[in-house]
């Protein structure tokens, strides 16, 4: 029986395989979280408005009559 540095070699390169396959797949996985992070706009928080805000503007632009703002400020608080 001879043991060479072929018989040990093959078992090895199933190994390096495996782990090159994982490593792939990890880089490809990374790169589409990325990707998809940056295409949300990159994890910025987004403030959302309040009703109240809302109101306050839509009356300073003149889109709703003061009695209005004020019942529909009532209606909110």
């Amino acid at each position: 029986m001879q043991f060479g540095m072929m018989d040990y070699g093959y078992g090895m390169m199933g190994w390096m395989w495996i782990l090159g396959l994982i490593f792939w797949i990890l880089v490809i996985a990374g790169l589409v979280l990325l990707i998809r992070y940056l295409w949300e706009g990159g994890g910025a928080k987004r403030e959302t408005e309040s009703a109240l805000e809302i109101l306050k503007k839509r009356y300073a632009r003149g889109e709703i009559s003061k009695e209005e703002f004020e019942e529909k400020k009532k209606d909110l608080l």
